[in-house]
């Protein structure tokens, strides 16, 4: 059933699951290090937007001068993120969008886990799906206040016993069912609404981040400034998408792995272009920064 939970920062967020909010926010956060940044007035896409945690946050620390738009294409994900824009405040500055970005405009089947829905994907893969779970919550949600009693008592287990007790459990419990979702392409829509300029392109779709930026014409590249994108590395997927963004004049990339993904094989690329280097660093430090970081591999 849904619940609500109320963040430090003072958001309260309607969602499924309690306490996949606090370990979200906390990936979140590390979404804005490694020296990109926003500046009142940008234009921001949420690609994955779920129930709209990086939406609200965007705003948050930008002193709400953003456009955001938060695509988001299942539904019942949609209807949270549609709540929570409108209960903090966020009507008109963050616009909902029912659908998703792919490669081409097209109705797609979703895997729809409602006990676990940051996981909700195009391209399943239960064991996948069970392992990074898993390690999720090995590394961290056991230790926050909304998770369940059960997960947080498994703290005083030794690890071998604690690992296999989540693994079990988990394949018991993740269960997904099918839903079919609508996707634009990116180019498409910035077409269709006349947007010149990116300025932060999130992209956070389980597996499907290749099919957003394949969604991307070659005029529109130099449209996005700074680009954040969570890359399964499958099949050397990261290194395709490193490639893709230096060969469309990303020429500051960073690779970084969250805490809460540790031991997966999940990793955050962070991109931005030497121009917008420039005009921050004439600018002075922008809302939300604290140091600058050095952009190479890590």
């Amino acid at each position: 059933m849904p619940g609500d939970v109320q963040l430090p920062n003072g958001l309260r967020i309607a969602c499924l699951q309690k306490h996949e909010v606090p370990l979200v926010h906390l990936e979140i956060e590390s979404y804005f290090e490694n020296g990109v940044h926003l500046n009142p007035g940008d234009t921001v896409f949420d690609v994955g937007a779920n129930i709209g945690l990086f939406s609200l946050t965007a705003i948050q620390r930008c002193d709400r001068d953003l456009r955001v738009f938060a695509f988001e294409p299942v539904k019942d994900l949609f209807d949270l993120l549609s709540k929570n824009v409108e209960r903090n405040g966020a009507a008109g500055l963050i616009e909902p969008l029912a659908f998703g970005l792919s490669s081409e405009a097209k109705s797609v089947e979703f895997a729809f886990y409602p006990r676990a829905p940051v996981l909700c994907t195009a391209y399943p893969d239960e064991e996948g799906d069970v392992q990074v779970m898993k390690e999720a919550v090995l590394n961290s949600i056991m230790y926050l206040e909304e998770a369940p009693v059960a997960l947080r008592c498994l703290r005083w287990l030794p690890m071998p016993l604690r690992s296999h007790v989540v693994q079990f459990a988990l394949a018991r419990t993740l269960r997904p069912r099918s839903v079919t979702c609508q996707m634009q392409t990116l180019s498409g829509f910035m077409r269709d609404r006349g947007i010149e300029r990116v300025d932060f392109l999130k992209i956070d779709v389980e597996r499907a981040e290749l099919d957003v930026l394949r969604g991307i014409e070659a005029a529109d590249w130099p449209k996005i400034r700074q680009v954040v994108v969570e890359v399964h590395d499958i099949q050397d997927r990261l290194q395709t998408i490193k490639a893709m963004l230096a060969g469309n004049g990303f020429d500051q990339i960073v690779v970084s792995q969250p805490p809460t993904l540790d031991k997966s094989n999940i990793y955050v690329v962070f991109a931005k272009r030497e121009k917008a280097t420039k005009a921050k660093s004439e600018a002075g430090p922008s809302l939300g920064e604290t140091q600058p970081a050095s952009f190479s591999d890590r």
